[in-house]
């Protein structure tokens, strides 16, 4: 029984062999189902990764409070002409909540910075206070935060992201040197350990941190400007509605007024996430299928030519003794060895894409993924050489070997 079934592969392997452009391009469309199915999952698993690792950095129990809505229909006008927030809502926020544990103040702009001759362009220069430490997952590696008094004073005193240590001082400790963060100069302080992008996309080591008094000093008082506040996880609904009542308060908001601030938390990302999410698993799904059925129907076609092709073959094996099975199974080996081979190239294409995907979302390839997309591989093969196949083992002898 075995030595049937091997010379049937070895039967199959010859007829692959024999016409190798022919069984390429008959398990082309395997190949691109295959690649899409995988390539799909990789990359929805480089995402969920990156997003996970993004929302740690934003943390569950952390309102951002600003004029905008990070996801909203409103419209743009009517947010940027509400009032801007203020830090000392910052806190009062803390003065005033017994949920709230931690608020800083947050104002934001882009610039250059410089030392000596090498400079680095698109830093975010973050003005804040020492709540900061608090309200984010920064961690400092070398050096320290900022303090009370630096803030108080306008201290020129920075820390600095680790994209920005590598590129102005390479391998040089940058504490206790001096940077310009524009034309200003500032003492480096602290160095903060290295994040990763944010969503795969924008740098989070790209930034330096300076006291707020000193950022509304030299920069400006405008721009954009929020509070970080960190709340007890345990109580996430009853903070929220607390914090939302004190910002109320504090804006002198009547109770038939509409809320001139946005509380903005990590379950708006997502919401979107999730419908991103869903929009690359759906296309991925379609081009997968509509792959998949019409390289079964290719691989089906192509059969039918072979079992035609062959069946003065098919004529003389039946004479002396090969059972219907045993044509059957040659046939749906050859179908299934077709579809297997366009499976492992689509596989082995979509690896070597993984790594592609890698150096923008942290992503390797499942391995379940990998045995999913040969088990449906094996799927179409048995389907699409099932009616061939059983045509084959039909045949009558006779006729076969009549067969011109």
């Amino acid at each position: 029984m075995f030595q049937l079934f091997f010379e049937n592969i070895r039967i199959a392997i010859n007829a692959i062999l024999s016409s190798k452009m022919r069984s390429f391009l008959t398990a082309l469309g395997i190949i691109i189902g295959v690649l899409a199915v995988t390539l799909m999952g990789t990359l929805i698993s480089g995402l969920d990764k990156s997003f996970e690792k993004s929302m740690s950095m934003l943390g569950k129990d952390v309102f951002q409070i600003s004029k905008f809505e990070w996801f909203g229909n409103q419209d743009y006008w009517e947010l940027r002409n509400r009032p801007d927030m203020k830090p000392e809502y910052a806190e009062k926020l803390v003065e005033q909540g017994k949920y709230v544990i931690a608020a800083s103040s947050q104002s934001y702009r882009m610039s250059d910075m410089s030392k000596g001759e090498k400079s680095i362009t698109g830093v975010s220069i973050i003005g804040t206070t020492t709540d900061y430490m608090q309200t984010s997952n920064t961690t400092i590696e070398e050096g320290r935060f900022l303090t009370n008094g630096e803030n108080n004073s306008g201290s020129r005193v920075a820390v600095i992201g680790y994209d920005v240590a590598e590129e102005l001082f390479e391998n040089s400790d940058p504490i206790g040197e001096n940077v310009k963060i524009g034309p200003y100069k500032f003492r480096v302080v602290g160095l903060i350990e290295k994040q990763g992008k944010f969503l795969g996309l924008q740098s989070m080591d790209n930034q330096a941190i300076i006291p707020l008094g000193t950022f509304q000093r030299l920069f400006s008082r405008r721009g954009f400007f929020q509070l970080s506040v960190k709340v007890d996880k345990n109580y996430m609904e009853d903070a929220e509605y607390e914090v939302r009542s004190i910002m109320r308060r504090i804006r002198g908001l009547r109770p038939e007024e509409p809320d001139n601030f946005a509380i903005n938390k990590q379950e708006a990302f997502e919401t979107t996430y999730k419908s991103i999410k869903l929009a690359i698993g759906g296309t991925g799904i379609f081009i997968t299928v509509l792959s998949l059925i019409v390289g079964g129907i290719g691989i089906m076609n192509i059969m039918f030519v072979s079992v035609k092709e062959r069946t003065r073959e098919i004529g003389i094996r039946k004479a002396i003794g090969a059972t219907r099975n045993v044509i059957l199974s040659q046939f749906l080996i050859e179908a299934v060895l077709i579809c297997l081979m366009g499976g492992l190239t689509g596989l082995g294409l979509a690896y070597a894409l993984s790594f592609v995907i890698n150096q923008f979302l942290p992503s390797t390839m499942p391995v379940s993924l990998a045995i999913l997309a040969v088990i449906i591989s094996l799927v179409v093969g048995i389907m699409s050489g099932l009616v061939p196949s059983y045509r084959a083992a039909k045949l009558d002898p006779i006729e076969a070997l009549s067969y011109d």
